[in-house]
């Protein structure tokens, strides 16, 4: 599960920059510094993967339709000018961007970095739940930050990314999804988009986080486990959509409000995602944690923890699921 080859998604965008003629195997091979066999091969393993390429290396190649993949020679232009710029990661095929940021981030790589895959393997949510991650049908990306703060000011980063995402969504399709505390992006019940945030940490800092964005973009289909669960754009407006463009706004959405919130604070972060969530408060809802209990949810206390007016007296969720319920 090798990150992608950078001279395929320069032959795409070559290919998608001459879209209105074709583009001989020389100019190719020169443009890219390759032989015009290796060209042959990479125009063979792009149709492969679903990009409408014609031709052959006697007549050469043109790009009958768009490329809808998120390769960093595609998306990384898109995004100059934020922290993500020049630091984007694709991937075809693999087990979790998420795994894939945390070894970076072990490893030194720059505040910045973004793990990109076209399919996920073993994609992960909240509370060790699987998330289906089908080929090239939603955007999976996990972003490496590192922040200068200490442990128990992360959650409302989390906040600020479902923020974020909510932002992008809206923006490209004019949907405005609900945010469930803390990690989901809901339309009605059904989600459409969850975020994972995973950190490794001393006592007293951050040394580098990660957090993982799922978002269910052109599936027309679900697993029978999670059908009733989980929506798309797709779904909720009967057209497919760009993943390039909506990742392209989700990235640079993310930048703007991770800057805010280092630049900010935490406060407006949370004024903002109970200003945005039906389910912040007044909303009925059953929490499982600490053997499950119900009650109305109240706010969210200076950490950004979920607060639930029970019959026993208000409680802060930690950690557990909460769903609305009524």
């Amino acid at each position: 599960m090798a990150r992608t080859d950078g001279r395929l998604g320069r032959l795409v965008r070559l290919l998608s920059e001459h879209a209105t003629v074709v583009m001989s195997g020389t100019k190719l091979a020169d443009e890219l510094g390759l032989s015009r066999s290796a060209v042959w091969r990479f125009v063979q393993q792009l149709r492969g993967l679903g990009v409408d390429i014609t031709g052959h290396p006697a007549t050469g190649y043109q790009l009958i339709a768009i490329s809808d993949l998120l390769l960093a020679e595609v998306l990384g232009p898109l995004v100059k000018g934020t922290l993500f710029y020049n630091h984007v990661h694709h991937y075809f095929r693999i087990g979790s961007t998420n795994v894939a940021a945390m070894a970076a981030g072990a490893a030194g790589e720059p505040e910045g970095s973004v793990f990109v895959a076209e399919e996920q393997t073993a994609g992960r949510g909240r509370g060790g739940h699987t998330w289906s991650s089908p080929k090239s049908a939603g955007i999976y990306l996990s972003a490496l930050f590192r922040p200068a703060l200490a442990p128990a000011q992360v959650l409302p980063l989390t906040l600020a990314a479902g923020l974020a995402t909510a932002d992008a969504v809206e923006q490209l399709t004019g949907l405005r999804a609900d945010l469930r505390w803390p990690n989901d992006l809901v339309i009605g019940e059904r989600k459409l988009a969850g975020l994972l945030t995973e950190m490794t940490a001393e006592a007293t800092r951050v040394r580098y986080l990660v957090v993982g964005i799922g978002l269910n973009v052109n599936q027309a289909s679900f697993p029978a486990s999670i059908e009733s669960l989980a929506t798309s754009l797709r779904a909720e407006t009967g057209q497919t959509w760009s993943r390039v463009a909506l990742a392209a706004a989700l990235l640079k959405s993310l930048d703007r409000e991770y800057r805010r919130f280092i630049a900010e604070g935490a406060a407006q972060v949370r004024e903002r995602f109970e200003a945005r969530s039906s389910f912040a408060r007044g909303r009925r809802v059953q929490v499982e944690e600490n053997g499950g209990y119900s009650g109305t949810t109240a706010g969210l206390d200076e950490q950004g923890f979920l607060r639930v007016d029970t019959a026993n007296g208000l409680r802060t969720v930690l950690s557990g699921g909460v769903r609305a319920i009524g």
